[in-house]
């Protein structure tokens, strides 16, 4: 069984349908990315899983349990965490605040404590004491994903962590992924940048306008039907 599933998943914003029958499966230890164009649905699948999109219950599955009818916050008790598109910080807390939120009520024993985050990323214990706003866009980035990792999720949902960064910064934040899978923590990526993507999935999707245009492993994957799938040509 799955950990995680997606069953004809569809969404609405409002009378605009966004996503089409999306079906996806992410196992245990797994990391897979969700590649596509600007306007693809890759952030609105991301939303509809950690529960800020409503959808039919049956259409998101947790080790086989319909959750696509739950709460945000239930969702994240029940161990799914996003890492949102733009980092979304606490502009008015400190950057230890905005961390110490993201183990705010969770009751789930973990690797994921405070000082393990320092470590994973020291420049946060450094700049701990200051306002987001002082930091970088990499450390900014930094700091979102690990709040999220506070709550010790099962599974770490990242929207385009690598957005208007720096390649070197890219890189740093990458590395750090491997350790966060090591904590057995499953991912699922939502990335533009095609190469970094492949690097460190193990099964790629591809979405088109809202509809699912290639899946598989990236070894098995060609840049032409890679491109194909993307553009739809």
């Amino acid at each position: 069984m799955p950990l995680l599933e997606t069953r004809k998943l569809t969404a609405f914003y409002g009378d605009f349908q966004a996503l089409y029958g999306i079906d996806t499966t992410l196992e245990k230890g797994e990391t897979i990315a969700i590649i596509g164009a600007n306007g693809a649905g890759k952030s609105t699948f991301l939303t509809t899983i950690a529960g800020l999109i409503h959808v039919s219950a049956d259409s998101v599955l947790l080790d086989g349990a319909p959750i696509g009818a739950r709460a945000a916050a239930d969702i994240v008790k029940l161990g799914i965490a996003l890492v949102p598109e733009g980092r979304r910080l606490f502009p008015s807390l400190t950057i230890e605040e905005n961390l110490r939120i993201g183990g705010y009520g969770n009751k789930t024993k973990g690797a994921w404590t405070l000082d393990r985050v320092y470590s994973l990323f020291p420049v946060l214990r450094e700049r701990r004491s200051s306002a987001p706003s002082t930091l970088s866009g990499g450390q900014q980035q930094m700091a979102a994903i690990g709040r999220a990792l506070m709550s010790n999720p099962r599974i770490l949902l990242c929207d385009e962590i690598s957005l208007g960064l720096a390649p070197i910064i890219i890189a740093d934040i990458y590395a750090a992924l491997p350790q966060v899978k090591a904590e057995g923590t499953s991912i699922v990526l939502v990335e533009q940048d095609i190469v970094q993507a492949m690097k460190v999935a193990d099964r790629v999707y591809c979405f088109q306008e809202g509809r699912l245009s290639l899946a598989g492993r990236p070894k098995d994957l060609t840049r032409e039907s890679i491109h194909r799938a993307y553009f739809g040509q």
